[in-house]
């Protein structure tokens, strides 16, 4: 069985004391188990990143670019490979999986930018003979914390930029698919990046628990659940640190009766189902405005039950499994209450079977009507292909339930009228909305958060908000003076 470890200073380490199972979600089978790293071995990778630091910090944003300029055309040429990777321990079909590959990729693109992006600003003259200018100067070592539903994609976001700036990096990967991240690592070496840069620790909650704690660490970035985001933010923040904890989400797509509806179903059908609805991006409810809601489910069944699901390597396919036979059973029992609830259950997905893969933890798509907002599967995030239908009487109906709604991450509106569309970006309360464009989520020059009880941390993730949280700012007022100026005793003015 493969043996997954850590890499520590630019070296893979040997196995550590504790070790947890890896599985191929499509065939239910354990195909490795990993290392999770103790305090003293995460205390190994922040030594590694502080001894790195020094020398990085002194490299010249020019050339911290030409290193991941060089690991882009790695990535180019290794697309697939990784892609490969991605689906074998996550699940996702093979296209979804180089489709994460690629989104990720535009960051490393964004941050081959950071010569000009690390620009200051300067005031000549502020006073006679006074000049003043700002710097961003690198915070140190940084920690990643990400989930295991973008392996890749999603620590992509996070150290393009932050090593990109100056800083060193501690890498902790969900260790449900942990081989992504340390394939990364090896090209990133392959490329040029010098030893200790990058370091990835596989790990659970104590790896987790030093990050936050270490006083070497001066940031930490996570991606992940809410209850786990606001814990991440509170005991970072009280040990002193930066963070941006992005939390849970529900997903809103509202459909008006002017909308294209066959777009709106397709929208609906790939944002809901895509990557078995593990996305904090997925949309997991359909607001039905007016009269519009019967032709809808009927659509949405029909499409939902011709659903291709089989192992993701294989080409073709709309859906994979699960992560997990643990997940599987949770969502499965999210499915169980919406019927014990009262919700419709027009497609069920329950039991499936999929034909050379008896034991592997699948659930078909999963469509629900005459939802409301009362309801359990309604208010908490599923994380799997479970869609909600709510039906609204109108568009104020529509926005006053999407801003109830404790988490505000994503929404999008299918309209054929610009007015309304207008007025529904002013109205909506969430981070990232879309336009008949059923997943709003930016590229990577511009920045990724949601509101509410979906971000902890005033910085979103990626873009320039990526480079200001990666950066602190140091403000500076000089003068040359010829001569001896005097004392000065008062609050200093310039003219």
């Amino acid at each position: 069985m493969q043996q997954i470890n850590h890499f520590i200073g630019g070296q893979h380490t040997g196995a550590s004391n504790r070790q947890g199972p890896v599985f191929n979600p499509a065939l239910g089978e354990q195909t490795a188990q990993v290392s999770l790293a103790s305090k003293a071995e995460v205390q190994q990778a922040v030594d590694a990143a502080r001894a790195a630091l020094p020398d990085w910090m002194e490299t010249s944003p020019l050339n911290r670019a030409r290193i991941l300029f060089r690991f882009k055309m790695l990535l180019d040429e290794r697309l697939d490979e990784l892609a490969r990777v991605i689906s074998a321990e996550h699940g996702k079909v093979f296209e979804d999986a180089r489709g994460e590959v690629i989104r990720g990729m535009e960051v490393v693109e964004f941050a081959c930018g950071i010569p000009h992006l690390l620009k200051g600003e300067i005031t000549e003259q502020v006073g006679r003979g006074v000049d003043a200018w700002s710097v961003n100067q690198p915070l140190g070592v940084v920690a990643g914390i990400s989930p295991f539903n973008f392996p890749a994609m999603v620590p992509m976001w996070m150290w393009p930029v932050a090593i990109a700036c100056g800083n060193t990096f501690v890498m902790k990967p969900s260790e449900k698919d942990p081989s992504a991240a340390l394939l990364v690592a090896d090209w990133l070496k392959e490329a040029g990046l010098p030893d200790g840069v990058m370091n990835v620790v596989n790990g659970d909650k104590e790896a987790v628990d030093e990050l936050l704690v270490n006083p070497h660490v001066q940031a930490v970035s996570f991606v992940g659940s809410t209850p786990i985001a606001e814990y991440i933010y509170r005991t970072a923040s009280e040990h002193g640190k930066r963070v941006q904890a992005l939390g849970g989400a529900k997903n809103h797509l509202v459909v008006m009766p002017d909308a294209d509806l066959d777009g709106a179903v397709n929208a609906l059908m790939g944002a809901a189902y895509g990557s078995a609805g593990e996305r904090c991006m997925a949309i997991s409810v359909a607001v039905a405005v007016g009269d519009v809601a019967d032709e809808l489910v009927e659509k949405l069944a029909a499409k939902t039950r011709e659903l291709k699901i089989g192992n993701g390597a294989e080409k073709g396919l709309d859906m994979g499994p699960l992560v997990s036979e643990a997940h599987l059973q949770k969502v499965t029992g999210y499915v169980d209450k919406g019927v014990a609830e009262g919700a419709q259950l027009v497609v069920d997905g329950r039991g499936l079977q999929v034909a050379g893969c008896e034991n592997g933890y699948f659930i078909g798509g999963c469509l629900f009507d005459q939802v409301t907002a009362d309801m359990t599967i309604y208010r908490e995030e599923i994380f799997g292909p479970v869609l909600c239908v709510v039906r609204v009487p109108d568009y104020v109906s529509a926005v006053k339930l999407i801003n109830a709604h404790e988490f505000g991450n994503g929404t999008s509106i299918y309209t054929r009228s610009g007015g309304v569309a207008r007025q529904f970006v002013r109205d909506i309360q969430v981070g990232m909305v879309g336009v008949n464009v059923p997943i709003p989520v930016p590229m990577a020059f511009h920045a990724f958060g949601g509101w509410k009880r979906s971000l902890f941390g005033s910085n979103h993730v990626h873009g320039m908000e990526g480079v200001r949280f990666y950066t602190k700012r140091k403000a500076v007022t000089a003068r040359w003076p010829e001569g001896d100026l005097g004392a000065e005793f008062v609050m200093p003015t310039l003219d």
